[in-house]
């Protein structure tokens, strides 16, 4: 430590540090704020581009050319066959009518109206 410095310059000079560091801090979390805030707008913009989910939907089998189930827009199971395309009432009617079985758990033929 330099002897010529007084208690007052040791003061003067860790406050500096301080400013300096608290600067460099404040810019860290405000770059993370406006990450933050670019990625809520990203969400927020692909939630409103989400195409509407489908009243309906027909389950293909692994090779895509049977029908396997027909379901309710918003059945679970659907969701994770990852093998569903969405249908109108009149394809999810007319496959229940090919005897495509339906959903165990959404039940589109009670939805649809058709009796057991």
């Amino acid at each position: 430590m330099d002897q010529s410095a007084t208690r007052l310059d040791m003061l003067r000079f860790a406050r500096r540090v301080i400013q300096q560091q608290t600067a460099r801090q404040l810019a860290l979390l405000d770059r993370w704020i406006a990450d933050e805030e670019r990625r809520e707008r990203e969400r927020r913009r692909g939630e409103e581009r989400r195409p509407p989910q489908p009243d309906w939907l027909i389950q293909h089998g692994l090779n895509h050319s049977n029908t396997d189930a027909v379901h309710t827009g918003d059945c679970w199971t659907a969701a994770k066959s990852g093998r569903c395309r969405p249908a109108t009432r009149k394809q999810a009617l007319d496959a229940l009518r090919r005897q495509v079985p339906a959903c165990i758990h959404c039940r589109p033929d009670t939805a649809l109206g058709i009796p057991d």
